[in-house]
C-alpha cells in the first residue's frame, strides 16, 4: 500500500533540501577563502624567506671574514661568540632553503612521468653519505615500484623521510633503516621507511606534520621542523596519504600511500 507524502513532510523535505544547498554554498565559500588564505601565507613564506638570504649572507660573510682575520687578537670568549654566530647563521640558513622549498611546493605545476622510486632511494643514499661517513648504517631497501609523479617532488619527500630516519638513529651504536613496499588497500601502493631510532609518542601524532612542529628538543636533533609538513604536502599533492606508528626509544616507521597506476 502505498503511502501518500503529505504537505507536511513536503515542506519538511523542501526545507531540508534548501538547508543543504545553504550549506553547501556556505562550505564553498569557506573552501575558496582558506585556498585564498593558503595562497597568500605561500606568497609570504617564499617573499620573506627570499627577502631574508642577503642580509643573512652578510651576516655570514663577515663573520667568516672575523674569524679568518681576526681570531688571532679575540680571546677565548670571542672566538666561541663568532663560532656561535657562524653556527647560528647555518641554521637560519637551513630553515630558509627548507621554507622555501616548502612554499615552492603548493606554487609548483607538476611535471609527471614514470619514476623508479628505486633510482630516487639510491640518488639520496648517495646525497646524505657524507652526512653518515663513519656510522654503522644497515640499509635494507626492497623492490621498490615505478610510479607516475613529479620526480623532483618526490625525491624530497624520500630526502626527508630518509633524512628523518638518519638524524633519529645517530645515538644507536647501529642504525637500521628499511625501506620497502608494505600492504595496503588494492588501489594504492604502500612504502614505508622504518628506522630502530628514539621514536616518538604517539599521542603527538597529530602535530607531526604540521610546519615548525618538533617532537624533540633542537639540542638533542637539530631540524627545521619543515621536513615533514613538505612529505605531507607532496604526497597530498599527489592524491596520496602519509602517516606514521612509532614506540617512545623504539624506533619510528613512516608510511606514503599513493594511488595505484
Amino acid at each position: 500500500m502505498a503511502i501518500l507524502e503529505t504537505n507536511n513532510d513536503i515542506t519538511q523535505r523542501k526545507r531540508g533540501e534548501e538547508e543543504i544547498r545553504e550549506l553547501n554554498r556556505e562550505l564553498g565559500k569557506r573552501t575558496v577563502g582558506l585556498e585564498a588564505i593558503n595562497k597568500e601565507l605561500e606568497s609570504f613564506a617564499y617573499s620573506t624567506s627570499h627577502d631574508l638570504r642577503a642580509p643573512l649572507r652578510h651576516v655570514a660573510g663577515y663573520a667568516e671574514l672575523l674569524q679568518k682575520n681576526a681570531i688571532s687578537v679575540l680571546d677565548d670568549k670571542g672566538r666561541k661568540y663568532v663560532l656561535m654566530i657562524l653556527e647560528s647563521a647555518k641554521r637560519m640558513g637551513n630553515l630558509i632553503d627548507d621554507l622555501l622549498a616548502f612554499s615552492r611546493i603548493g606554487r609548483a605545476e607538476t611535471r609527471k612521468s614514470m619514476v623508479s622510486l628505486n633510482a630516487l632511494v639510491r640518488e639520496v643514499q648517495d646525497e646524505i653519505a657524507e652526512e653518515i661517513a663513519g656510522r654503522n648504517v644497515l640499509w635494507t631497501i626492497g623492490d621498490l615500484p615505478e610510479f607516475y609523479g613529479d620526480r623532483s617532488m618526490l625525491k624530497l619527500a624520500l630526502l626527508n623521510l630518509i633524512s628523518n630516519a638518519v638524524k633519529f638513529t645517530r645515538t644507536r651504536p647501529q642504525a637500521e633503516i628499511e625501506i620497502r613496499r608494505a600492504e595496503g588497500p588494492t588501489d594504492s601502493m604502500v612504502i614505508l621507511v622504518k628506522d630502530n631510532g628514539v621514536g616518538f609518542d604517539m599521542k603527538y601524532l597529530n602535530k607531526l606534520f604540521g610546519v615548525f612542529q618538533r617532537l624533540h628538543r633542537s639540542e638533542e636533533f637539530l631540524g627545521t621542523g619543515i621536513g615533514l609538513a613538505t612529505v605531507h604536502r607532496v604526497i597530498h599533492r599527489h592524491g596520496g596519504q602519509v602517516w606514521a606508528d612509532a614506540v617512545v626509544d623504539g624506533g619510528a616507521t613512516f608510511f606514503i600511500a599513493l594511488p595505484s597506476l
